[in-house]
């Protein structure tokens, strides 16, 4: 195997999209899931390496580190994709939603970022061009959100850890973050909210998954860039 990308919470929409877009390059892919949808099926019978991961607790991410050990002693890089949009609104144990966000958003990727800096460094030490990783924030880290204030709380601490990381492990390693507004509506979204949404952006359109994969082929071919946030928003910040 050629040392992998590794990307967190693949089983549906845009880790998907990515999954599938590294293995029909060639490029060899280990995912994380934690419910295994179909698609998970079909990667593997692709050649994706998938791994169950529960990142709700600390034990789960242990266990998560010591089987990828198992898989591969190099990675190309870490995408860290694995998210949750859960809001106040729906969570009135304000808590334990805060504790949710910070964990899967922030204190899973810092962890995988520590514990998976051997596997960036080996493929670093035997290409002779930097590693990568990337995290997966959002539109609102700039600007914050009303009903989603535990989210973008910890999008912003993501976002955050992209330049700690990114000093941390120059020049072996380079660390970016992509911040998406819209890419993808979910099929439950009725006209009016998708009309109201395509409203907030200058291009006023649905990109589609593309966009994040242009996004991050961009990141993953550049020897220079780190330490920045790449914003695909569709101008939604001057409207």
């Amino acid at each position: 195997m050629t040392s992998p990308i590794l990307i967190t919470g693949a089983g549906q929409r845009i880790g998907l999209a990515l999954a599938k877009h590294y293995l029909a390059q060639g490029q060899s892919v280990i995912i994380t899931y934690r419910t295994r949808h179909q698609a998970v099926d079909l990667l593997e019978q692709q050649g994706a390496v998938c791994i169950f991961a529960d990142f709700s607790n600390d034990t789960g991410i242990s266990t998560f580190i010591n089987t990828l050990n198992t898989h591969t002693s190099s990675l190309r890089a870490i995408i860290h994709n694995a998210s949750s949009w859960d809001c106040e609104a729906n969570n009135p144990d304000f808590a334990a939603l805060f504790d949710s966000m910070m964990r899967i958003h922030a204190k899973t990727p810092y962890l995988i970022n520590l514990l998976c800096a051997d596997l960036l460094l080996n493929y670093q030490a035997s290409h002779n061009v930097p590693a990568d990783i990337i995290h997966l924030t959002d539109y609102v880290v700039e600007t914050g959100s009303p009903k989603h204030l535990a989210y973008a709380a910890s999008k912003a601490a993501l976002d955050n850890l992209t330049k700690s990381f990114s000093a941390k492990y120059a020049p072996n390693i380079k660390v970016n973050s992509v911040a998406p507004s819209l890419i993808i509506f979910n099929e439950h979204d009725d006209e009016a909210y998708r009309a109201k949404t395509l409203k907030k952006s200058l291009m006023g359109i649905e990109p589609g998954c593309q966009e994040i994969i242009n996004s991050i082929d961009l990141l993953l071919q550049s020897h220079y860039i780190t330490g920045r946030a790449l914003p695909v928003d569709g101008g939604r910040h001057l409207k």
